[in-house]
């Protein structure tokens, strides 16, 4: 099964007739996929900076300077800056042990690192208040000690570690199966220690994996909008991200301002787009580089 796995990566000359189809029929799928790019993505982006620009730069500059747009950019950032190291720890410590160990319970660790996944954002949201809601598991206890999570800046934070903790360790795990043990045995064999085994054999080798986990671990905090939005309480200038000061503002009818703000997330993803294209394009080589050596492993040792 591991061999056909490894040759189905690299699929033989005799697939090459896959790709001899006439040039109308490749003319016809690039044009539905360009219409479709441009009807969903590009014009979508059209609007909201046209939008954003309709009444001139001064009142786009005003929008997105205004202090509750800068609080609202602080918390986002903060928010970002605490949920990506902390995912970043995590994703590395659970995919070194779900690639390099067999235990029990094993399978079921990967349920659940995917389980943000598969659970809708604000069930997400939903739970944490259940935990620390003022009625809560935990919030007469809390009360009781003077700490407030709900519908503060904890519980921001919260939710946007619970909701982007798969990121890291999804790009990670199956980057370091694909690598196998024998140079992490080696260094250990010539005296390397666990952490310096790490460093100098392991890390280098899913250098370009984990900053693309980083990524999109970043892009999906800063733009998290409904595990937030339950735990937050909308109160302007404290609890409110990026994603919620835009729908106030929108709500409001105050559109000029809303796209001026939504502008920023989308120039975010734009930047995202283009860091993860490269550095996908630098993840694949490597994983190839991986998938070649697991080959020439394969047929030395059937």
């Amino acid at each position: 099964m591991a061999n056909l796995k490894i040759v189905s990566a690299y699929p033989s000359r005799r697939t090459s007739h896959l790709s001899t189809e006439s040039a109308v029929v490749k003319w016809i799928l690039i044009a539905v996929a360009l219409l479709y790019l441009g009807v969903f993505l590009l014009l979508p982006l059209a609007c909201v900076f046209a939008n954003a620009l309709s009444k001139g730069i001064h009142a786009y500059l005003q929008a997105v300077s205004e202090p509750d747009a800068l609080a609202a950019m602080r918390l986002t950032i903060f928010a970002a800056l605490i949920a990506v190291p902390l995912n970043v720890i995590f994703g590395l410590a659970a995919s070194w042990a779900i690639a390099k160990f067999d235990f029990w319970g094993k399978n079921f660790l990967v349920t659940l690192i995917d389980l943000p996944l598969s659970v809708s954002p604000v069930i997400s949201g939903l739970v944490f208040v259940l935990l620390f809601g003022a009625q809560g598991l935990l919030g007469p206890w809390l009360s009781a000690q003077g700490i407030k999570i709900i519908f503060a800046v904890p519980a921001i934070i919260l939710a946007t570690i619970f909701v982007t903790f798969p990121m890291v360790a999804r790009e990670l795990i199956p980057m370091m199966k694909t690598q196998g043990n024998d140079e992490e045995e080696a260094a250990i064999t010539l005296g390397a220690s666990g952490f310096k085994t790490f460093m100098l054999v392991t890390l280098p080798n899913i250098k370009w994996g984990l900053l693309y986990g980083v990524i999109l671990c970043n892009a999906r905090a800063m733009g998290e909008f409904g595990a937030v939005s339950v735990v937050s309480g909308h109160i302007r200038g404290q609890t409110n991200t990026l994603p919620l000061h835009i729908e106030i503002l929108y709500n409001e009818y105050q559109f000029t301002a809303a796209f001026a703000v939504a502008s920023l997330l989308a120039m975010l993803a734009f930047v995202t787009l283009v860091l993860k294209s490269i550095i996908e394009y630098k993840y694949r080589a490597e994983l190839r580089q991986l998938l070649d050596v697991g080959r020439e492993r394969t047929e030395k040792h059937p």
